[in-house]
């Protein structure tokens, strides 16, 4: 903190707004949890003063102690100096109004799968897909294990299994995973993909790796501090695409979904994927971003490609 520095009298929603103009004049890069340097502030501010993140719009014309004015400032300027996400700082991030302990184990959670989880009955986008039978889910790709708590949040009566390769992962999933009292429903599993899953499930969630390798090389600093080998998906970003498709009808039972994040890669997803047949879902970022594909369309591209067609693009 600067030595010495002294603090106007200011109302919290003047400091907000003095500490966005100075997120926003540093150039920073959000996204992983906010959109934009006034919400960022926000988030931070209040945090910085142990307050809730809806308290701004009840105490906005507070006026703010020097002491708290100084920890707000220390945390916005630990932001611009680190270029470090706002949730790192903070140890905390929020999907779906549901809370998470976060750190540098694991990628910021902010998967669009979680929109078709949480508002599942409300939409019936992903409901349509499902059975009354639905039961056993997975979780690929847990990360801290956001997608696996959220779904069990949204289906009391499912049972999931969240995997992952890495065990830096995983020990942050199994924390939110205890945060959120759902040890008896969750199993945690380090797994190379499906290599250490022998069971069949009737919905599997992924958001894998997949930003290709010219974005990899252009991503602002903030993503840069996280695991890239949460991020990385190869040349083309499909690296862990084309493993986990290949391999997912074995691992999906009769009446078995698949729902898949590939974020801006829809156009290398198309070129890998030339014939299979997929349904894409409808998010807060438009249609491009998830698709759902049935363990029958899978298998029909498989057939194909044994076959010697182009399913599955020649590009695999």
């Amino acid at each position: 903190m600067r030595a010495g520095l002294r603090f106007p009298t200011m109302t919290l929603y003047d400091l907000i707004a003095a500490q966005s103009a100075r997120l926003k004049a540093a150039g920073l890069s959000f996204g992983h949890g906010t959109m934009n340097a006034f919400d960022e502030a926000a988030w931070l501010v209040l945090w910085s003063m142990d307050r809730a993140l809806d308290a701004l719009e009840r105490h906005a014309r507070d006026e703010v102690p020097p002491d708290a004015q100084a920890r707000a400032v220390a945390l916005i300027d630990r932001r611009i100096e680190t270029r470090l996400p706002a949730a790192y700082l903070t140890g905390e991030a929020w999907l779906q109004n549901v809370p998470f302990t976060i750190d540098a184990r694991s990628i910021v959670p902010r998967s669009f799968i979680a929109e078709l989880l949480a508002d599942g009955e409300q939409t019936g986008q992903l409901d349509a897909w499902l059975s009354d039978r639905t039961e056993r889910v997975l979780d690929l790709c847990t990360g801290n294990g956001s997608l696996a708590v959220i779904a069990a949040l949204a289906y009391p009566e499912i049972r999931v299994d969240a995997a992952d390769i890495s065990a830096d992962a995983l020990a942050l999933a199994r924390v939110n995973v205890a945060r959120h009292r759902l040890e008896g429903r969750i199993r945690v599993l380090q797994s190379d993909l499906f290599a250490a899953l022998p069971e069949r499930y009737d919905l599997i969630v992924c958001n894998p790796p997949y930003v290709n390798r010219a974005s990899m090389q252009a991503l602002p600093p903030e993503y840069r501090h996280e695991p890239a080998l949460a991020l990385d998906g190869g040349e083309d970003g499909m690296d862990l695409v084309r493993r986990i498709l290949a391999d997912a009808p074995a691992h999906l039972s009769d009446i078995g979904v698949l729902v898949l994040e590939i974020g801006n890669e829809r156009r290398h997803f198309e070129a890998a994927f030339r014939r299979l047949e997929v349904a894409w879902l409808e998010t807060s970022a438009g249609s491009d971003q998830v698709l759902l594909v049935t363990r029958e369309a899978l298998l029909r591209d498989a057939a194909r490609r044994a076959r010697g067609g182009q399913a599955g693009g020649a590009a695999r």
